[in-house]
């Protein structure tokens, strides 16, 4: 699992320097201000959980626990949620994508409470 993990954390983190390229480059001119600031955010947000998996990694492999086995899937489907619905919301302009991202939104925040949680059951 840890390996998965570590895994995800350097691929969520390759893509989001990518695209955070990409639209500071490409996008500037061509999104109006509003989808480029939505497509920015998902890019901040992928890496912040990106960073949050790397730790998460070395701590799955130091100290094996559900809670932090749960946070590590919720960040991974908080990332895919949230900051994928914005990307496809500011290039597509897809409206019906917006109520997706909350979703991914709560996906972080569970993801949050579990590492809480694990911080107490696991981390001693």
């Amino acid at each position: 699992m840890p390996q998965l993990i570590l895994a995800t954390a350097a691929a969520f983190g390759l893509i989001a320097v990518a695209l955070g390229a990409f639209a500071a480059h490409g996008l500037k001119h061509k999104l109006a201000d509003n989808l480029l600031s939505a497509f920015q955010t998902g890019v901040e947000y992928q890496m912040y959980h990106a960073l949050a998996l790397l730790a998460l990694a070395i701590l799955v492999k130091l100290t094996p626990g559900n809670w932090l086995t749960a946070s590590a899937g919720l960040f991974i489907l908080g990332t895919l949620l949230f900051s994928g619905s914005l990307y496809a919301l500011a290039l597509t302009g897809a409206r019906w994508l917006g109520p997706i991202t909350p979703i991914g939104g709560l996906c972080f925040m569970l993801g949050w409470i579990c590492l809480f949680i694990a911080a107490f059951k696991h981390l001693k």
